[in-house]
Parts: C-alpha cells; sequence; structure tokens
C-alpha cells in the first residue's frame, strides 16, 4: 500500500469488534447508505460508508485503477482498526469487495455482495467500448450528472419503486463529479475476478433484485454458486438499487447474515 494514500472519507455509526464497510456504486456515495447505517449498528456493529475515491469528500487516485481502489479500501480498514471486517459492496462496490479480498483476504472476514458480477461485461473489449461510448455521448453532449441521471435511474429500479427512493439516487448521481464518474467507469470495463471465487474462504452473501437488469438474478445466482458454501437471496419487487429501492426488506436479509455468522 502507497505511504501517500489519502484516507477516503466516510460515515460512522455504531461500535464492536466486527465493522461492516458499506461500498456504493458508480453512481452512489456514502448517502446510499442512510437507510442501512443505523440498523447495522444498532444491531451491535460498526458501520461505514464510504465516499469512495473522487466522490464526495474523499481525494481523486491517479492512475483510477480497481486496485487503486481497493488499497484506498485497504487505508481505510487498517485506519478503523476493527477485529473482523466485512465488506457489503452493491454494484462497484461489489467489485471493489471482490478486489480486495483478493488482494489482501487476510483481512477481509465475511463478504456481501448485491447487485454485482464477477465480471464486467464480455470478453474481447468490443462491448466494454460500446457501453462507455453509450455512458459518456450523453455527458458528452453536455446534458450533464443530473440529466444522466435522470434518463438512467428509472431503467435501473423496479417498475413499482417508490417515488422518494428514485428521486434520492438521482440526486445522489448528480452529485458525482463528472470526472469521477469517467474514471469509475473506465476502471470496472476491465474488472475480472471471476477465477478469484473458488478462492474465497469467507462467508458470502450474494443479493439480487427481482428486476435487477444490470446484475440480474441469473448472474448473481450463478456467481454465488462458485463461492464456497455462499448463499443466495433474491429480493422481490426491487432492482438495481435495492437498499434503497426496499431498505427494510434489504436490510433484513443483511442482518441475519450478520448474526448468523459475526455474532458476539
Amino acid at each position: 500500500m502507497s505511504p501517500n494514500l489519502q484516507l477516503p472519507a466516510f460515515l460512522q455509526q455504531g461500535a464492536g469488534t466486527t465493522a461492516v464497510f458499506m461500498l456504493h456504486g458508480v453512481g452512489g456515495g456514502k448517502e446510499a447508505w442512510l437507510e442501512c447505517l443505523p440498523e447495522v449498528a444498532r444491531s451491535g456493529y460498526q458501520a461505514i460508508a464510504w465516499d469512495m475515491p473522487g466522490y464526495g469528500a474523499s481525494p481523486l487516485i491517479d492512475p483510477y485503477t480497481n486496485s487503486g481502489l481497493a488499497r484506498s479500501l485497504e487505508h481505510l480498514i487498517d485506519h478503523i482498526g476493527a477485529h473482523r471486517n466485512i465488506l457489503l459492496g452493491h454494484s462497484m462496490g461489489g467489485m471493489v469487495a471482490q478486489e480486495a479480498v483478493a488482494l489482501f483476504p487476510d483481512k477481509i472476514h465475511g463478504l456481501v455482495l448485491s447487485g454485482t458480477s464477477a465480471a464486467f461485461g464480455k470478453p474481447g473489449g468490443d462491448w466494454q467500448q460500446r457501453f462507455l461510448n453509450s455512458r459518456f455521448a450523453p455527458l458528452d453532449a453536455g446534458l450533464g450528472m443530473a440529466g444522466l441521471a435522470r434518463t438512467l435511474v428509472r431503467g435501473m429500479v423496479a417498475p413499482d419503486a417508490g417515488e422518494q427512493a428514485v428521486h434520492a439516487a438521482e440526486r445522489l448521481m448528480a452529485r458525482v463529479p463528472e470526472s469521477s464518474y469517467r474514471a469509475a467507469l473506465s476502471a470496472i470495463v476491465s474488472f475480472s475476478r471471476v477465477d478469484n471465487l473458488s478462492n474465497i474462504r469467507v462467508p458470502a452473501l450474494c443479493i439480487a433484485g427481482e428486476h435487477d437488469q444490470n446484475a440480474t438474478p441469473a448472474v448473481m445466482e450463478k456467481m454465488a454458486a462458485r463461492i464456497p458454501g455462499a448463499q443466495y437471496v433474491c429480493l422481490n419487487n426491487a432492482g438495481h438499487l435495492a437498499n434503497m429501492e426496499r431498505p427494510d426488506a434489504f436490510n433484513a436479509v443483511v442482518l441475519e447474515f450478520l448474526k448468523q455468522h459475526f455474532s458476539g
């Protein structure tokens, strides 16, 4: 880990020997976990939600890579100094979690992966480039992050998602600096940790949303099957942003897993 790595910004609630690190997606921020933080803290855990580098008050890293993001997380883990560290990663945050458990497995004691996958896109790179072009085109045309959020978020959530959750997700994405959004997407298109799934030796939970088109239930279930002993849960009436769309159901599943494996 680089000695010059700066500590990312984070929210922290609760106490205890086990810390749960909440890692948001590419269009999020630490506020994506406002419904989860207090519930985890009240259950006897340290609840920590970070701003990924380049988000919120966290400084951008250069180069902006998957390994660099994992090392930034490692810096935060070392700073908190808990006895046990659980990573709760959504979407890109789930990829950062997988990168972390591959690079420094001795520091990770549990994984909760939500709406994510073990690799991005398809082999060869053509699909990834088309994806980047499609996501960057509205920004290149001057739409801005607020306009991009209005076009993307509705397609990420379940058909009957509540307006409050939708608007919260739109506001969160609108606040992401365009430079950070571009850097994050450029990083994850090269992400692949499929080969490491069978090496994961900590309790793991994979959570899918019934209507998630970004990381479909089939993708999540297949990933869970490749992690030894992993649990798989699909939340009904939830899309890609399950932790914001259906926080009560999401939190209940997470807390059941935590209490099963990390009580006391």
